[in-house]
């Protein structure tokens, strides 16, 4: 009988947490996690094969997958591929011994949660299962969020069901209603006007103006009276009185975009108008009440210029009550297929040409790509190829050259050796560590980017020392 363990003792708890399948073709083991697992409140139901495992899914959706890897017949990673080709959002998580650990590493780039060693033990199982049931808790927010974002009630044009802007989706939609300050930090092109929009949206200030605001492209002559506004006569060209942004919104949100571009003279002045809820016309002299919501966004890292000098750390503070951290599009490389597959759609609809999908090696192509410019640019890029299209497919060659040169450069090597030389261990430690922050530094993620294995790549780490900062390095 298959050995599992830490499992005795385990109290009955009558509350259903989930379903689970099992596929095992060791019947003891079966039986014990189903004992167990039952137990613990999940509905269970165990089966031992891939075959019988696919008639039940026929039957009935279960919300995770615990199968075996290596079975007589077909095998989980053959279970795995056909799921998530049928349900890419299928939770599956795969039990192998610990001679396959390799096998089940590779079956987690293919989209499996994660893996369990044998022998099994409790507390492991138990704690992976609450972590994969989290995740499937977040997906179902995410669905029920895309049916609303159809509906045009949350974040029009913001999909993706990445970990990372699961997160976003779920903050948005728990400080949207409240009158917090926010601030959205992420680089450009990712989206924060939307997240932005949407928060004013499902606030009780629907119904009262949005506002925004560009810093970066306001004189810093000329802010405080775009901000405040400014009295006739308070400046020359001052014809008018002239109402601020801030007056103007009264009652609704106010977003001020790329904050961390605004000078700290006029940081002051903003401070004290959100410390006394009240602001004066340039040339005024009478104080405004003021009752606006601010939402703020930045692509600087504020810290770092607070350090500098450049940012004052009270106005910080006081703008940086919720932080909503928009992910890089390169960071969440499976929403790339879903955002092109969209604006396909849209630009196709837009635009009267017949255009209905992608061909796969032009969306490996769009996947390998880095996207500088985020989500910004590849809505740029699939609008583009929907007008070059010669056919009702998109083609690499009708991608821009931006993207077919930059993915070429994975045959060969994109550069000329110095005629110094350079110190090999040192530039091959540098491209492991770019990658490693690229991967969030996930090995997994990480060694296909340099086109290693995972233990080539855990062995390099290893060599040279490399670590997180203040942080270990996580497996999977």
């Amino acid at each position: 009988m298959a050995r599992l363990k830490g499992f005795e003792g385990i109290m009955n708890n009558p509350e259903k947490n989930g379903s689970i399948l099992i596929v095992d073709d060791e019947r003891g083991q079966r039986e014990i996690l189903s004992v167990i697992l039952t137990k613990e409140g999940y509905d269970v139901v165990d089966v031992p094969g891939v075959r019988e495992a696919l008639d039940q899914l026929d039957k009935r959706e279960f919300d995770l997958i615990l199968t075996d890897l290596k079975m007589q017949g077909q095998s989980g990673l053959d279970l795995l591929e056909k799921v998530l080709g049928d349900d890419p959002q299928q939770c599956v998580i795969l039990m192998t011994a610990h001679g396959t650990v390799d096998s089940a590493v590779e079956a987690m780039k293919k989209g499996a949660f994660d893996y369990l060693e044998k022998p099994l033990e409790r507390a492991n199982l138990i704690l992976t299962l609450r972590r994969a049931f989290e995740r499937i808790g977040l997906v179902r927010e995410n669905r029920i969020l895309q049916k609303r974002v159809a509906a045009n009630q949350v974040i029009p044009n913001m999909l993706g069901d990445h970990p990372k802007m699961l997160e976003v989706f779920r903050i948005v939609g728990k400080i949207a209603a409240t009158n917090s300050t926010v601030l959205i930090v992420g680089e450009s092109g990712t989206g924060k006007e939307l997240v932005a929009r949407a928060i004013h949206e499902g606030s009780q200030r629907r119904d009262k103006p949005f506002m925004a605001i560009n810093c970066a492209a306001i004189p810093d002559t000329l802010i405080e009276s775009e901000l405040f506004g400014h009295e006739k006569g308070s400046f020359t060209g001052a014809n008018v009185r002239e109402l601020g942004v801030f007056e103007a919104s009264n009652g609704g949100t106010v977003f001020l975009d790329e904050i961390g571009e605004m000078n700290v003279a006029m940081q002051a002045k903003l401070l004290r108008a959100i410390q006394e809820k009240e602001i004066r016309r340039v040339g005024g002299k009478v104080n405004i009440p003021l009752d606006v919501r601010i939402v703020s966004a930045t692509n600087k890292e504020l810290e770092q210029e607070i350090r500098k000098g450049h940012f004052r750390e009270d106005l910080f503070y006081r703008l940086n009550v919720i932080r909503i951290n928009l992910p890089p599009l390169r960071e969440r490389g499976s929403d790339v297929k879903t955002l092109a597959e969209f604006f396909v759609k849209k630009y196709s609809l837009s635009t009267g040409i017949g255009v209905d999908g992608i061909s796969k090696s032009t969306l490996k192509m769009l996947m390998n790509y880095t996207w500088p410019g985020n989500v910004r640019q590849l809505e740029s890029v699939i609008e583009r190829s929907v007008l070059m299209a010669e056919s009702n497919i998109i083609e690499p060659e009708d991608l821009p050259a931006e993207i077919t040169t930059s993915t070429s450069l994975a045959g060969g090597i994109p550069f000329d050796l110095p005629p110094g030389g350079i110190a090999f261990e040192e530039f091959e430690k540098a491209l492991i560590m770019k990658a490693m922050e690229r991967a969030d530094w996930v090995i997994g993620k990480a060694a296909p980017l340099l086109g290693m294995s995972y233990k080539t790549l855990q062995y390099r780490l290893e060599k040279f020392n490399i670590e997180r900062p203040g942080r270990h390095v996580n497996k999977y």
